[in-house]
């Protein structure tokens, strides 16, 4: 057990760490190629948070595991309003955000976890089901290109003057660019490979490790842009970060996996994680209707967590 432990925590550090190198050796290459900065941050960034989510799904759904794929969706969704979004209001104080998210961003959000709800709630998941996720996912990516104001995107990232070192596409990029793609994988494989044995080894249901252990791991790049972010007074970088990676698991993390084997909705997972990532999603709608998150709105969504966690593995 304390072997494979060991072997669990590695991978997901490594996980986590290739996916920061792979998100920003992409975005060095997009830039190189001309993508304009703001498209580059709302596609292969913003995305690039959710890899080890998504990778670690793939790989289980060809080791066999495919239930860990809804633990993980279900259970990151969670994490990131109650743990990221929560600690981070917490460290903030206050977290305000001047974007009007009311208009078009929550719809979106409440509609990704509902269509979630809805393709997932007679125990299974179709092909077809797969195909619209990831055309609500375009249509969102599509939206938040399509609505950016040049002045907003020159002022938000272009404002930072790109210049050419940030433009060039030197060997060592490229080799790291590479490396991280090896050890994505490998990451993912060992990751699930771990979460598989300590589940028999301990007798818990691998979607239950996945919801938790997994999902936790999966969420820490959330979890360390969202903390730095609100340390240094960016608070709406941290409330977009959850929004867009909660939109992007429910449709993208769930959906992908689906063309590699079907997936298996365990009925622990249908019957309390989807309620609470429910939950978690109302509350995030809530608490940011008035574009500010107060620090005792930030405890409220930890103790939701703590309470999730001890329900899950029945601890009261």
């Amino acid at each position: 057990m304390t072997l494979w432990i060991v072997v669990f925590v590695v991978s997901i550090l490594v996980l986590v760490k290739a996916a920061q190198l792979f998100t920003a050796g992409a975005e060095r290459i997009g830039l190189r190629y001309g993508l304009p900065p703001f498209i580059v941050g709302v596609t292969i960034v913003a995305m690039g948070t959710s890899l080890p989510e998504l990778l670690s799904s793939v790989y289980a759904v060809t080791a066999g595991s495919s239930e860990i794929v809804i633990g993980n969706v279900l259970g990151s969704n969670i994490s990131n309003v109650f743990l990221v979004l929560g600690i981070s209001a917490v460290l903030a104080g206050r977290m305000e955000t001047v974007y009007n998210l009311v208009h078009v961003d929550l719809p979106f959000l409440a509609g990704s976890a509902g269509l979630l709800a809805v393709t997932t709630w007679d125990g299974q998941f179709t092909l077809v089901e797969a195909l619209i996720c990831l055309g609500a996912l375009a249509v969102y990516i599509a939206y938040t290109i399509a609505t950016a104001s040049s002045d907003e995107a020159t002022e938000s990232r272009e404002g930072a003057a790109v210049d050419e070192a940030d433009r060039s596409l030197d060997k060592k990029t490229i080799a790291l660019f590479l490396c991280s793609v090896i050890f994505l994988y490998l990451g993912a494989r060992y990751t699930v490979e771990a979460l598989i044995k300590i589940s028999e080894i301990a007798n818990i249901a691998t979607e239950i490790m996945a919801a938790s252990a997994v999902a936790f791991g999966t969420s820490l790049p959330e979890l360390v842009v969202s903390v730095t972010a609100s340390r240094q007074g960016n608070q709406s970088m941290v409330i977009g970060n959850v929004l867009g990676s909660n939109i992007f698991n429910a449709l993208g993390v769930m959906a992908i996996p689906r063309f590699f084997g079907d997936l298996a909705l365990p009925k622990s997972m249908l019957d309390y994680s989807l309620p609470m990532m429910a939950v978690a999603t109302v509350l995030y709608l809530l608490i940011t209707q008035d574009k500010q998150i107060t620090k005792w709105e930030g405890w409220l969504l930890i103790l939701f967590y703590v309470l999730f966690i001890g329900k899950l593995f029945e601890l009261f």
